[in-house]
């Protein structure tokens, strides 16, 4: 399997990158940031948010060392990179936040709408549908398999989800740039509407009528995941067209929902021609 390219490496200590700015805390100007802005951190979440040209940035802070490996920022951002020292870095974030010694204060990304998704669907997309899941490092590492196994999108409601920054894009290591994440009101509805454009709705569920590896995963498929303990709620189970289970030992009573992801979405590329 091919692997997913990451922002490329920068230069050697000494030498200045063409195109390149870096520049004091102080002296670098600042875009006005939203009120929905925050800090992304890390280099492979910093890395995408830059490349992806629907992102508006603006501020980028990096070490010495950090600035090493975040490589060049696309010109289109015309952002300066601020050379701080870590303390600075660790000071914006929360408490024992990885980040590489990089931040980049971003808007959210462009969320599309679902009908959008859905008209722009091949014969055999899948689809990830999240009921109830809350964990920003679950729901990262969740885009982070669906952009492994070339999910179209993943739909979670919009009540109690996280907001698309910080740690969420730090687990989902740049997904967050590539797989659409799509928030709904109503998920029973949604459901319905995904059912209506020809997707077969597959939950998983530790007590599903039958494993995984026996299901019918072929077509246009919405694999549809509840969160870990509290598992799929009953109405959200009832408008699934099939309910199946991955086997697991009985030395463990559930999988994590990133886990459940990957291993469903792995079963389904594994099928496709």
């Amino acid at each position: 399997m091919n692997k997913r390219k990451i922002p490329p490496h920068g230069s050697r200590h000494g030498h200045r990158q063409p195109g390149r700015e870096t520049v004091p805390a102080g002296d670098s100007p600042r875009p006005t940031a939203s009120a929905e802005a925050g800090w992304l951190f890390g280099l492979h979440a910093v890395g995408a948010a830059l490349a992806n040209p629907a992102r508006r940035c603006h501020r980028l802070l990096a070490t010495r060392q950090g600035e090493e490996g975040l490589g060049d920022v696309p010109a289109g951002h015309r952002l300066k990179t601020q050379i701080v020292d870590k303390r600075e870095i660790d000071r914006l974030l929360p408490a024992g936040a990885v980040h590489q010694g990089v931040a980049l204060l971003a808007d959210p990304p462009p969320e599309p709408d679902i009908e959008d998704i859905l008209a722009g669907a091949g014969d055999r997309a899948t689809l990830v549908i999240l009921d109830q899941a809350t964990d920003p490092r679950n729901i990262g590492a969740v885009l982070r398999a669906a952009a492994a196994f070339d999910a179209a999108a993943v739909i979670m409601p919009e009540r109690h989800a996280p907001a698309t920054t910080g740690v969420l894009a730090k687990a989902a290591s740049g997904a967050l740039e590539t797989v659409p994440l799509v928030r709904i009101t109503n998920l029973a509805r949604a459901i319905e509407r995904i059912k209506e454009a020809g997707f077969w709705c597959v939950g998983l569920d530790g007590d599903g009528t039958m494993a995984l590896s026996e299901a019918d995963l072929s077509g246009r498929l919405a694999l549809v995941l509840g969160a870990e303990g509290a598992g799929l709620r009953r109405l959200t189970r009832e408008h699934c067209d099939l309910v199946v289970r991955i086997p697991i030992s009985a030395r463990i009573e559930s999988l994590n929902l990133a886990t459940a992801a990957a291993i469903a979405l792995y079963e389904v590329a594994r099928r496709t021609p």
